[in-house]
Order: C-alpha cells, then sequence, then structure tokens
C-alpha cells in the first residue's frame, strides 16, 4: 500500500486556502477533474481540497508548512455523487483506473486504482510546483 505522498513544495503555506487558490489558479480540470474544498466526511474537523479518484476513494490534499500531503480516503455516501460525476473519463489518470475500479472489491480498489490515480495527482501537482 502507498498510503500518502508529501510534496517538498519549496514554499510555506499560510493556509488550505492559499493552497486552494494556487490550484484555483493552476489546476487542469479537463485533464484531471474539477475539486472541491469541503469536509470529506460528516464527522471531519477539518476541510481539504477535495479530488475524485474512483467510485468509492477520493483524494484529499492539504498543505503542511512546506509542504503539501495528498492521501487516498473513502468517499461518504453523500459525496459519491458529487465526485463520480467530476470524474474525467479522458484523462490520463482516472479513466483506465475507474475502469479498473469497476471490477473489483473495496480493498483491491483502494490498493490498486485509487492508489494509481493517487500517485498522478501527486505527479501533477510536482509539475505543477516545479518540483522533481
Amino acid at each position: 500500500m502507498i498510503g500518502r505522498q508529501v510534496i517538498k513544495s519549496g514554499r510555506v503555506w499560510e493556509s488550505k486556502e492559499q493552497l486552494l487558490e494556487f490550484m484555483e489558479a493552476n489546476w487542469d480540470k479537463e485533464e484531471y477533474g474539477e475539486f472541491f474544498f469541503g469536509r470529506p466526511t460528516p464527522g471531519s474537523f477539518a476541510e481539504y481540497i477535495c479530488l475524485p479518484a474512483t467510485n468509492r476513494f477520493m483524494v484529499i490534499m492539504y498543505p503542511k508548512k512546506e509542504k503539501v500531503v495528498l492521501t487516498v480516503c473513502d468517499a461518504p455516501e453523500g459525496l459519491k455523487s458529487r465526485l463520480v460525476q467530476s470524474i474525467p473519463h479522458q484523462g490520463r489518470i482516472i479513466s483506465s483506473a475507474v475502469a479498473m475500479a469497476e471490477l473489483g472489491s473495496h480493498e483491491k480498489e483502494r490498493k490498486g486504482p485509487a492508489e494509481q490515480v493517487l500517485l498522478g495527482y501527486t505527479e501533477y501537482m510536482k509539475e505543477l510546483l516545479g518540483v522533481r
């Protein structure tokens, strides 16, 4: 299992809203899908940038000092339809993962297609941030 991804961004993030503004200005929504800022689950204490991954999972992103953290988490029922509608079926990293996810179990979907999408988002964020 891949787990979370941490990108050393080379800049200090003062808030989640600052990262959100950066994404709104730079994120390719046609290729990598829509995102939203909010609580990923009803029990969440904090808000995160939420990105679609598969039908059952999403990727959350947040800043931590000079880093950007991405991780896979369950998409609760209330968010599933919103996330699924925003999954770009033509994008490079998501379309094949969605097709694979439809065939597998919950755990296989998390360890396979959802984490493939996580890695794709990580690479794209590194590109946007100019990190290699």
